[in-house]
């Protein structure tokens, strides 16, 4: 079945395919270098013209197969020429960026992706963001397409980039730093990312080497900018797995614009099909807002708003895993009593006030508040059976436990609270003087966050109860008597109140030229980051770092269209509360921030296959890592040692081809080679957690010929297995496992019954703008995923037995969107 299934598959993707419509389409919004809208830019043709209206948007029809070009021009920028070339029925987004000083002419597509490629910036559309199946639809799923990024676990929206963990990653949302809760601890619990899809205008991701205005991390940075809306739209999805609601709006004037969205989902359709059987009671919501008014051409203010609740109640009742090997299969049973509640609840709220001087000075003042209240409680007892499995084909026993090899127990409890309350004030300039172009920032920051941390672990095996690893004297039980007090295996209690201050500063120039025939662009800039910690029962600390950048990049005057690139500089980052943190839960203020010392060579080749548009780009990297603070990752759960006694370094390759595989459509393959090791207290180089030395990932868009409006969404991801499954107390250096590879595939088909192209003036159909139905599979080919190991002890042998816990198996959806 699995044959068949995979070979329909790929006949489908390589159906070569013609689009039936009427008109080929250009549409977008018209930005400055600030990327803000611009009002009555004329657009026009040999043919035809327009106008973009108050919020920069405009649309014009073209004639189908053949070059046009298209003029946008403006009193106070310089023109932007480009030649587009669409097929019939194509409906192509370009968004240009005007420039005051820098003319843009071209007899290729010209958008604004080139100014973000020579930062090394990867843009991804909205549309393709909405339309990509998987069991975490979103921004994050479509990153995890791209090489160097990776994620074992489809419940979980984190990532970690090119050897980076998930606390190393920026995420801006116009603008403005977003923060993820602290406490969650599995994919499952995670609920929904921050990022609301619905309402994304544009999508910029950078993997390393990136400027010094982004912030303080080490590994990449994720730049969101929501939409300002220029009419009334209501856009609809709705699932198995949930639903969203989004409402665009603005005033007769013009003055006023916002867009509201509404989200909810159920994970209850994944996680019953784990082979834990459970009674699960989730409940994923969040309610987000953006706003802006405009009380002048000079001033802008706008409202950025987030309010989400996560609930997830756990109450697990049966489980059986089978592993080992034909000859030899092994089952564990268990059987639960108890239950888990968790909480999360955050509060964000963010005002950005933007002043407009004149064409070549643009202020802006940015007050933000994050305020998280997250709780686990959880009294769960295991009980389980470690035994053979009969394997007598036409038994009717075929499958059962027949012999028990080790019996026990485990009960686990927690009660964990935090508060956390994060408040930025930052003030930020753009500056423009002929060619250059100068930016800067100061950020404050105020972290008080309180946190109460209660988890305890007591296993019996055989009627005995395991003390502690590595402790003194050892329990011999059953073969010898023991009269030693009984001790909980693991044991972790502390309370914290810590408040952290930081002072951010950060300073570059940019330019633009030409050497010789070529053209060049230039970028250098520094970091300043100051932060203190203090507390109840704890020593304060002072800190300063300074974290210089530079980036340079060519494109030579050649036949074939290259760009070159190179980026270096000295990336720290100061600790975050959970760096702080020990694995025993105590706070440790002196932690340094840990350095990265990168340096990126990059080539993006633009050439043309089929007569259609395609590139390919490559990028090498290497980082050095001083002031290591090293952690071990179970699931999504990060915790550090918190004592900055390790260096590392990683390297690698990155390699993504994009391009128009089927007509009008974009698709792309990654690859993506990493080695990182680590040396902890000059014990040796090992590999770091986070080491996935392969990763192939590709993302197909197509359609069916002869009927345009059925659409196919493959999503494929491998990754080779990480280091891990080990028992959280081990010793890494003698635990060197890996887990195994992951695969996934993943499916959507798409019928489109209303689009841009097919309107409808009477009928059911007339009220909407867009309208689909699909059908969703995932993991389409039944895969056995592992994320971590249950260790359990076979009494007989005082063996310790790695139980693997798998993911989702494959798990069918159905889809709808709307859009009035």
């Amino acid at each position: 079945m699995k044959a068949k299934l995979l070979l329909a598959v790929f006949l489908f993707i390589f159906i070569n395919i013609t689009g039936f419509s009427q008109t080929a389409t250009v549409k977008g919004i018209v930005l400055d270098e600030n990327n803000l809208p611009i009002e009555n830019v004329n657009i026009k043709t040999n043919s035809s013209g327009t106008k973009t209206n108050t919020n920069g948007f405009y649309t014009i029809n073209i004639p189908e197969n053949q070059d046009i070009t298209i003029e946008f021009s403006h009193l106070s920028h310089k023109k932007v020429i480009s030649t587009f070339n669409l097929k019939k029925g194509e409906e192509y987004e370009f968004n240009p960026v005007m420039s005051t000083s820098i003319e843009q002419i071209a007899t290729v597509i010209v958008n604004s992706n080139r100014r973000k490629e020579v930062e090394g910036v990867i843009t991804l559309k909205p549309e393709t963001i909405r339309k990509i199946p998987g069991a975490n639809a979103g921004v994050e799923n479509l990153l995890l397409t791209l090489p160097g990024v990776s994620n074992n676990n489809e419940l979980s929206t984190q990532y970690s980039v090119r050897g980076g963990n998930y606390d190393e990653n920026l995420v801006y949302v116009n603008g403005i730093e977003v923060y993820r809760p602290f406490l969650v601890r599995s994919g499952q619990q995670e609920g929904l990312s921050f990022v609301n899809t619905d309402m994304v205008q544009n999508v910029d991701f950078s993997a390393g080497g990136f400027q010094a205005k982004y912030g303080d991390k080490l590994s990449s940075v994720l730049d969101i900018t929501y939409k300002n809306p220029y009419q009334f739209e209501v856009n609809t999805d709705l699932s198995l797995l949930g639903g969203s609601l989004s409402v665009e709006h603005i005033s007769k004037n013009s003055k006023f614009s916002g867009i509201t969205g509404v989200r909810y989902r159920d994970n209850s359709l994944l996680v019953n099909a784990k082979e834990t059987e459970t009674n699960f009671r989730p409940a994923f919501a969040d309610l987000q807002g953006y706003f802006t008014y405009k009380f002048s051409n000079n001033f802008h203010l706008s409202f950025l708003g987030n309010a989400s609740i996560n609930k997830y109640d756990y109450e697990p009742q049966t489980r059986q895993t089978n592993f080992g090997t034909l000859s030899d299969p092994v089952a564990l049973l268990v059987f639960y009593d108890g239950q888990e509640k968790d909480r999360y609840q955050t509060v964000f709220g963010a005002f950005k006030g933007s002043y407009f001087a004149n064409d070549d000075l643009t202020l802006h003042l940015i007050a933000s508040t994050y305020h998280t209240t997250e709780e686990e409680y959880f009294d769960i007892l295991a009980q389980y059976r470690l035994g053979e499995v009969n394997t007598n084909i036409g038994d009717e026993d075929l499958g059962e436990v027949e012999f028990s090899e080790g019996i026990g127990s485990q009960l686990t409890h927690g009660r964990n609270d935090l508060d956390a309350l994060i408040t930025n004030i930052e003030h930020k300039g753009d500056f423009k003087i002929d060619d250059n172009r100068i930016e800067w920032s100061v950020k404050y920051t105020n972290e008080d966050i309180r946190d109460r941390l209660v988890e305890w672990e007591v296993i019996d095996s055989a009627g005995f109860s395991i003390r502690p690893p590595a402790t003194l004297p050892r329990n011999e039980q059953p073969y010898e008597p023991f009269t030693g007090p009984i001790e909980p295996f693991q044991n972790i209690r502390a309370t914290n109140n810590t408040q952290i201050n930081r002072l951010q500063a950060y300073g570059q120039w940019s330019k633009r030229s030409t050497l010789g025939t070529s053209d060049v662009w230039y970028n250098a800039g520094v970091r300043v980051h100051n932060w203190s910690v203090k507390g109840d029962g704890i020593s304060s600390s002072n800190q300063t770092v300074f974290s210089p950048r530079a980036q340079f990049a060519i494109k030579p005057f050649w036949e074939k269209d290259m760009l070159f690139r190179i980026a270096a500089g000295l990336y720290y980052q100061p600790p975050f509360y959970r760096e702080l943190r020990d694995a025993n839960g105590v706070i440790q203020p002196n932690v340094k921030a840990q350095k990265s010392f990168h340096l990126v060579l990059g080539n993006d080749y633009s050439f043309k296959m089929w007569d259609r548009p395609f590139k390919l780009t490559s990028e090498v990297y290497y980082k050095n890592l001083t002031d290591v603070n090293p952690y071990t990752l179970e699931n999504v759960r990060i915790r550090y040692r918190a004592n900055n006694n390790a260096k590392a370094y990683a390297y690698g390759l990155d390699m993504r081809l994009n391009g128009e595989f089927v007509p009008g459509t974009e698709s792309w393959f990654s690859f993506g080679y990493l080695k990182t090791e680590e040396n902890i207290n000059n014990r040796g180089y090992i590999s770091r957690p986070t080491d996935q030395r392969l990763k192939f990932a590709a993302l197909f868009q197509d359609y069916v010929p002869n009927m345009p409006n059925l659409k196919m969404y493959l999503n494929l991801v491998f990754n080779t297995g990480l280091p891990g499954g080990s028992p959280s107390y081990a010793d890494p250096y003698e635990f060197q496992n890996r887990l195994p590879s992951y695969k996934r595939a993943d499916l959507g088909l798409q019928y489109v019954l209303v689009d841009t192209n097919k309107q409808f003036k009477s009928g059911w159909k007339k009220p909407f703008k867009a309208l689909s139905f699909g059908f969703e599979i995932f993991n389409i080919f039944d895969v056995q995923n592992s994320i971590t190991n249950t260790w359990v002890r076979d009494v007989s042998s005082k063996r310790q037995i790695a139980i693997p816990n798998y993911l989702t198996p494959r798990v069918f959806n159905v889809r709808t969107t709307m859009k009035f």
